[in-house]
């Protein structure tokens, strides 16, 4: 019986699925494997372990694996897709499909049918199918000028409004005495112990890991971090509404199937309501799945597809 195997390597985590020709056999999760963010010893790394250990999970060896499929975010470049179909052919002698992240998560949510799938992850996009086969996309723009919702842009904006409303609020910067609760925390989890020298760390180069700072936001009770979860949702709905009104026009598509992946939709309640009821609010057409899509699910199953399985279904 053949094997097969999917990848979803994205900039916090990646996740490798092995299964048969009729179902799912196991997992692994390892580190992050988006090269442009850590370089490629550390996608190397967690690329590798995911395979190996996904593999030992299932019960297989990496040369009974007829088929690879990885998506990954930033691996629709065709010179980071080489690096990373490099990486496997390391350890792999399957053939190998290398994606963007965008396709897998559409493949996992709507199979070949038409929808729009928003990502908010460490970065994040929007990118779409309508009926005739026709894509397109929005955000995907990299952690500097873009990523809005995103893990990275929720930490970011994090600090920049606890810094903002201290600066206003005369706050003393050299300690953290008086700060709101997600200045403490935020402090805490860079391990600075001011304002002051938060804002170093914030502007030091190489950029700091803002994405790290996303589980501290989520968890916060401070009307802050609130407010800042809630921008995000705001946000992403703009990213989802872009594609629709691109790929659905309102004259001849009644409703719109949209989905949700990422660990922003998955840990922020608050920003994942904010999407949904922004995004009604935008295009009353839209049908949005309650469920946090897995993008690994559409990794396996192109590689099914792409390796003749027989009994390949959507």
């Amino acid at each position: 019986m053949p094997y097969y195997l999917g990848i979803d390597g994205g900039g916090t985590k990646t996740t490798c699925a092995v299964g048969n020709e009729f179902q799912l056999l196991a997992t692994a999760t390892a580190g992050p494997s988006n090269i442009v963010r850590v370089g490629e010893l550390q996608a190397r790394e967690s690329l590798q372990q995911a395979v190996r250990q996904a593999c030992m999970a299932a019960g297989v060896t990496a040369a009974q694996i007829a088929h690879t499929c990885a998506g990954g975010s930033g691996a629709a470049r065709a010179e980071l897709a080489a690096i990373v179909h490099r990486i496997l052919a390391e350890i792999l002698t399957s053939p190998i499909e290398v994606v963007g992240d965008m396709e897998i998560a559409l493949e996992a949510a709507f199979g070949a049918g038409p929808g729009v799938i928003v990502i908010a992850g460490t970065g994040s996009i929007a990118y779409g199918r309508n009926a005739q086969g026709s894509t397109a996309r929005a955000g995907g723009l990299g952690f500097a000028i873009g990523d809005e919702g995103s893990a990275h842009w929720i930490g970011r904006t994090a600090v920049a409004a606890v810094l903002r409303a201290a600066d206003r609020s005369s706050e003393n910067f050299s300690n953290s005495a008086g700060s709101s609760a997600l200045a403490v925390d935020l402090q805490k989890a860079w391990g600075v112990a001011s304002l002051a020298d938060l804002a170093r760390a914030a502007n030091s180069v190489p950029p700091p890991d803002f994405a790290a700072l996303f589980p501290v936001v989520a968890a916060s009770p401070d009307d802050l971090a609130s407010q800042v979860l809630s921008h995000a949702g705001l946000e992403l709905a703009q990213l989802a509404v872009v594609v629709i009104r691109r790929l659905f026009s309102a004259d001849e598509i009644k409703s719109v199937p949209v989905a949700m992946i990422g660990g922003v939709f998955r840990h922020a309640a608050i920003a994942k309501k904010n999407f949904y009821n922004e995004l009604r609010r935008l295009d009353p057409r839209v049908e949005i799945n309650p469920l946090i899509v897995e993008p690994v699910e559409g990794a396996l199953r192109m590689a099914r597809r792409a390796g003749g399985s027989s009994v390949y279904q959507r």
